[in-house]
């Protein structure tokens, strides 16, 4: 099966980034308020894609992000069965671990998101509670580091396309607030650039029908370095949201739950040493 690995770029300065392993995918004056989706929505309307093909849009900061060259993701991907509908690349398996889902993740990386999530949850999804989601390794997806086929990218798209159309004629709530700015780091950007991050996070835990593979989370770099000395903990946490997802059982959630707890303040213990010396 081909594989259609472009890397998004911004400037000059960006382009000197671009692997030259993957194929490079013009993104310079167009419109950075919607940062990488807009030339991935510009690709997806206005090519033919090949259904027995894959295609990934990744950015500029890929190897920064998950040490991986484009040789190495490659090879991966080539590696893959073509049944395989999803190949995934996401670094911050501290990250994907410790959160029940990528929108509380959201809620805490970005204060004052948590209600924008929930309203433009009830856009796409209706039927969907995002307190109610639980999301393991295995279906959280940091950013667009994913290669995947065209019918996962239209389910993908026609959901981003509802948040787009919603900001876009700006004349709700919701469409100043997906609009508005929210912290990211130490900048800012608008909220709807991290609610669409999390649109395929939220089509692989809600549909059950798509083949995923993922280069191994475990060996990627984390987010947080202090969660690096409780690495067995976050491998059980991460086990006990998967058991909870595939079996149904309360049990299994609410063992996660406890086990949370234990690590946040472990953590908190930690992070406070460290603050007094």
């Amino acid at each position: 099966m081909k594989n259609h690995i472009f890397q998004i770029y911004y400037s000059d300065a960006t382009l000197d980034q671009i692997d030259a392993g993957f194929i490079p995918l013009d993104n310079t004056g167009q419109r950075p308020d919607w940062r990488e989706y807009w030339p991935m929505r510009r690709f997806l309307r206005e090519n033919t894609l090949d259904p027995n093909a894959r295609y990934g849009f990744l950015s500029p900061k890929f190897t920064e992000k998950t040490g991986l060259t484009a040789l190495e993701a490659k090879a991966f991907v080539n590696g893959m069965p073509d049944d395989v509908d999803v190949v995934a690349f996401s670094p911050f398996f501290d990250q994907a671990a410790l959160f029940q889902n990528a929108f509380e993740h959201a809620a805490l990386c970005h204060p004052g998101i948590g209600p924008i999530v929930e309203d433009t949850a009830k856009l796409i999804a209706p039927e969907l509670k995002v307190n109610e989601i639980v999301m393991s390794s295995q279906q959280t997806i940091f950013c667009n580091y994913f290669v995947a086929k065209p019918a996962f990218w239209q389910q993908w798209l026609e959901k981003c396309e509802q948040i787009f159309d919603v900001a876009e004629a700006g004349d709700s709530l919701l469409g100043q607030q997906l609009n508005g700015d929210v912290k990211y780091q130490s900048q800012h950007a608008p909220a709807k650039v991290f609610v669409i991050e999390r649109i395929a996070s939220l089509i692989l835990a809600t549909q059950s029908k798509w083949k995923v593979r993922h280069f191994n989370p475990v060996t990627l770099p984390i987010g947080n370095a202090m969660l690096a000395q409780f690495g067995d903990d976050l491998l059980a946490l991460d086990a006990l949201k998967h058991m909870a997802k595939e079996t149904g059982f309360v049990q299994y959630f609410a063992a996660y739950l406890r086990k949370r707890t234990q690590v946040i303040e472990r953590l908190n213990t930690v992070e406070a040493g460290k603050a007094a010396h």
